[in-house]
């Protein structure tokens, strides 16, 4: 059947490729001029199955306290009266719950898992290339408290089959020798070392040239404006188009645009509670005597991962809960390098580090909406959060499977 997919980012291309590989007729719509120029431009670049401990846990009203009033603290929330954030933040603290945490963990673990031997038979079956290395991804620690804290949630990780595997501050400069200057901050870490990490952007660039070559149609710089119903369903988008307003049809339709989803849906009845985390990035080029990491790492403190794409090094991180607000802030762009230079100071960048925010579709539990909606013919694959690169196969995977009437082989959260 004809699938239109709203959104060209890594979870729409890649809900594309396989509901083409399932034989459907697809479209996708964006209103950029190319793939993955959102979100998925310049994000963290890890596919991190040991990320999975939800920012909605038992520890996290404590530490957003301790932050508040902090212009660069790892998460920010700016006073405003906004009723959307304000459900959204009820639910969040419902949500972090020893109970409630440890389920979402169970899900979000066992979808990136899927998810990740996904990307590998997607990798195997194309040889698609995107800067991608395969050397696991280390969690460093500098302060005590927290790396407690990371030894218990390396338990429950573990018990799902999550291998994060807790290493002691010496062995981290073994896995990444980049860290030896500043082995006296560190207290330990943990090591995932079927992880991955490779440039997302990069990735949904060529696997949306994969997909036309299957058949799949882009049709950029076109801006949907709502969704029109009939009474069986949705019977059409009405968009903007470089030739003007036009009505787009097909017989099933993919919500995939990311912190966006919510206003799109609303009209309908449906209230996704997806709300945008802005998350930052520096994308900063490398000399030929930059001691840079070459292993994918994380700095659980300061919420901030570093991933080497070629001859760049991207620190990204944070979260600016400041509704759908996209402008740099120039003291959180200066705590992104702050911190680098603390954990790598022989970094020596060829380059200015070139500086990018982009918008997360979070939900509370961080465990992302797949599947039908309330609406017969309308399926949403929306609010990934920090992990929408580490879960897009595995979501688009079971998103074909859903439109085509089959379980999943993966298990989903009933929405």
């Amino acid at each position: 059947m004809k699938v239109l997919i709203l959104g060209a980012g890594v979870v729409g291309v890649s809900s594309a490729w396989y509901l083409a590989k399932d034989g459907h007729e697809v479209t996708v719509v964006d209103r950029q001029p190319g793939a993955g120029l959102e979100t998925s431009f310049a994000n963290g670049g890890q596919i991190s199955v040991s990320h999975a401990e939800p920012w909605s846990n038992p520890h996290a009203p404590a530490r957003a306290l301790s932050w508040f009033g902090r212009e660069d603290a790892p998460l920010l929330f700016r006073l405003r009266w906004d009723t959307a954030l304000f459900d959204w933040s009820v639910r969040f603290l419902r949500e972090c719950t020893p109970g409630r945490t440890r389920s979402n963990i169970r899900d979000i673990v066992t979808l990136a898992l899927y998810s990740r031997e996904q990307l590998k038979a997607l990798r195997q079956e194309t040889a698609i290339e995107y800067d991608h290395l395969e050397r696991g991804i280390l969690h460093v620690y500098t302060d005590p408290k927290e790396f407690a804290s990371a030894v218990e949630a390396s338990k429950v990780l573990r018990e799902f089959g999550c291998d994060r595997r807790t290493v002691d501050a010496d062995e981290c400069v073994a896995i990444e020798p980049a860290l030896k200057a500043a082995r006296p901050l560190l207290v330990g870490g943990d090591y995932t070392v079927a992880d991955e990490s490779g440039d997302a952007q990069c990735f949904t660039r060529k696997l949306a040239e994969l997909c036309e070559s299957k058949g799949v149609k882009f049709r950029y710089g076109v801006s949907v404006e709502r969704l029109a119903t009939d009474g069986s369903g949705v019977g059409g988008v009405i968009a903007k188009t470089p030739r003007g307003d036009e009505t787009i049809s097909a017989d099933a339709y993919v919500v995939a645009l990311g912190s966006y989803s919510p206003r799109m849906v609303r009209p309908l009845g449906i209230r996704l509670p997806v709300y945008p985390a802005k998350g930052y990035s520096a994308t900063v080029p490398l000399g030929e005597s930059s001691v840079a990491p070459t292993v994918a790492m994380t700095d659980d403190g300061h919420k901030l991962v570093f991933s080497r794409l070629g001859q760049r090094l991207r620190i990204a991180g944070t979260a600016e809960f400041n509704g759908y607000n996209t402008e740099l802030n120039q003291v959180r762009c200066e705590a992104l390098m702050s911190r680098t230079h603390e954990l790598f100071p022989e970094l020596r960048p060829a380059g200015k580090p070139e500086f990018w925010c982009g918008l997360r579709p979070s939900t509370p539990s961080n465990v992302p909406y797949i599947g039908r909606s309330g609406i017969p013919n309308l399926f949403l694959n929306t609010g990934h959060g920090t992990l929408g690169w580490t879960m897009a196969c595995g979501s688009g995977t079971a998103l074909a499977d859903i439109v085509a009437g089959r379980k999943p082989e993966v298990p989903l959260r009933a929405m």
